[in-house]
């Protein structure tokens, strides 16, 4: 239903920062000269209506449960769902935590619309994988968080590029290129220009050394779509922000430079921006803490009271007493600040830009001192989070707002990151192609993703069929030995498989969203597939099939 109004060399400190505002400014001037360079303007939508900008936001291990605030009601919600008026749970009381801060992206959710269903794959190599090619993860061959994205895949930044005439860049985290090698090639899957941008600035890797001391890698118009050059970024500013190397400060400051470039050099012309945040990663060098403490003033008056409270050291990683939850608070808060300053200057600029807001994965809980994060909306969480197929592994934020999308609502459809693919190139006027390439370009292949475009624009309440739609969340856990997690849904019921498709869980995700009671399996799956299609054994053999047929499983 659609829920109305309710530290590395380089490049010097100065020259590296310079070269990228020289870069910037070399891709303006030529997109001003005219998109016959590469490619030819693509027919507007209609005689006079010209394609949005469209920019992309990409959080970073903060799930659903940090950022409840963009979702009204749903902790009450669920207190009603398991407490002594509902299924009566014993720990029902874990359910009303304490999320982040984040007015921005609560006022970006009041904007436009939230999705109450929304997946990701467990991790954030998968997850992004599969929103540039819109396909699940056993059809990217991205399971894990060191699997490469093979160059043959298609992209739908590609198809922005060469049929729309977009110009594109991405800044900040990338992670679906490998990760570095002691043997071979760095990051030897598809990079940035290889997906078809037109600017990079960021970091490869699945994250940072640190927030302050870290290696930038860039590809612009003078590089090779194969290879970067590296520079170590000098301080940045953003209003209200004073200068500093806060790599989130940098993402901000980036992708405003390079908006106003386009703005000011060809207005007419659309951009897509993809700004994904390390926010709130873990770092590389877990010293003194895996975590950190953000700059003062990228938090608000609450978050910054709260770690004065715990003796937190601003703009370091001496964490003080400061718990896990409220580092995970604080890096929450900051990223909102700086979004805030981005949506302020695209707001500034050009209203008819769509904004889409969504995360990589769950919330971690890694069973580590210090590292496990989730305080607030789930009862279970041992075991669970970040890496798991469970929801609190797999549910993630989406929130879209633009031209053409009614504010104050949302929807309740199953949904997933691969439905981006074909759901911005159709909001940017664009053919949905109904194939893509395989990871060796052998052969063509379904896409999986399903355009949410006619939710959207309010003219569908569903994409996918209540029973026989799914989608697909899945990974496998190097943290744990190489565990192969898969979780399949429809509507109303969903299966969590771990190693074997014989090896399954059934929950009811409409009495039990929080996944608190298995049900109990068929005897016979040819019995429950031959009966009732609303019964609850039907969903499982059909879901456990799909699990068997068409997730990793399947490569057992």
């Amino acid at each position: 239903m659609i829920r109305r109004p309710g530290p590395h060399s380089g490049a010097g400190d100065k020259e590296g920062r310079e070269h990228m505002l020289h870069t910037v400014s070399k891709l303006a001037m030529a997109c001003a000269m005219g998109a016959s360079v590469a490619t030819m303007p693509a027919m507007a939508q209609s005689a006079g209506e010209q394609r949005p900008n469209i920019l992309l936001i990409i959080a970073d291990d903060v799930g659903l449960d940090a950022t409840t605030g963009m979702y009204p009601g749903i902790e009450q919600e669920m207190l009603e769902a398991y407490g002594p008026e509902g299924l009566d749970h014993p720990g029902y009381l874990n359910i009303e935590g304490n999320p982040a801060s984040t007015p921005v992206l609560d006022q970006l959710a009041r904007d436009g619309m939230v999705f109450f269903n929304a997946w990701a794959q467990p991790f954030c190599s998968p997850t992004r994988a599969s929103l540039l090619t819109g396909l699940y993860a056993r059809n990217t061959n991205v399971a894990t968080y060191a699997d490469a994205l093979s160059q043959r895949h298609d992209s739908f930044v590609r198809d922005l590029a060469m049929d729309g005439s977009y110009v594109t860049a991405a800044f900040g985290k990338w992670h679906m290129a490998g990760l570095p090698s002691q043997n071979g090639p760095d990051y030897p899957g598809m990079k940035p220009k290889e997906a078809g941008f037109d600017l990079f600035v960021g970091n490869m890797h699945a994250a940072l050394p640190t927030f302050w001391d870290y290696e930038t890698q860039m590809q612009d118009s003078g590089t090779p779509p194969g290879e970067w050059r590296s520079y170590t970024a000098g301080p940045a500013e953003l209003p209200g922000i004073a200068p500093s190397t806060y790599a989130a400060v940098h993402k901000g400051r980036d992708t405003i430079d390079w908006i106003r470039a386009q703005e000011a050099s060809d207005p007419d012309r659309p951009w897509f921006a993809w700004m994904a945040f390390n926010l709130a990663h873990a770092t590389i060098i877990q010293q003194p803490s895996a975590m950190m403490i953000p700059n003062a003033d990228t938090l608000d008056d609450a978050t910054r009271a709260e770690i004065d409270a715990c003796g937190g050291e601003y703009g370091t990683q001496n964490v003080g007493d400061c718990s896990p939850y409220a580092q995970l608070r604080a890096m929450t808060n900051s990223m909102d600040t700086i979004i805030g300053r981005v949506l302020d200057e695209v707001d500034r600029l050009d209203p008819n830009t769509i904004v889409i807001f969504v995360g990589d994965n769950g919330t971690p809980m890694y069973g580590r001192p210090g590292l496990d994060f989730i305080d607030n909306l789930y009862i279970t969480r041992e075991g669970r989070g970040k890496g798991s197929a469970f929801e609190s592994g797999a549910r993630v934020q989406l929130a879209v707002r633009g031209p053409g999308i009614a504010p104050g609502t949302s929807s309740d459809e199953i949904t997933h990151v691969a439905d981006l693919f074909p759901t911005i190139l159709e909001l940017a006027g664009l053919a949905v192609p109904a194939e893509v390439a395989n990871s060796d370009g052998s052969a063509s292949i379904p896409l999986d993703g399903v355009s949410i475009a006619p939710i959207l624009h309010g003219e569908a309440e569903h994409v996918r069929d209540p029973l026989r739609g799914f989608v697909i969340t899945e990974s496998t856990n190097l943290m744990r030995d190489g565990q192969m997690v898969v979780g399949v849904r429809n509507a109303g019921y969903k299966v969590v498989c771990v190693d074997d498709a014989g090896n399954c869980l059934l929950y009811d995700m409409k009495r039990d969203p929080l996944e608190e009671y298995p049900l109990d399996q068929p005897a016979s799956c040819p019995d429950a597939l031959a009966g009732e299609e609303s019964s609850p054994g039907w969903s499982f053999c059909y879901l456990q099939d799909i699990a068997a047929q068409r997730s990793i499983l399947a490569q057992r």
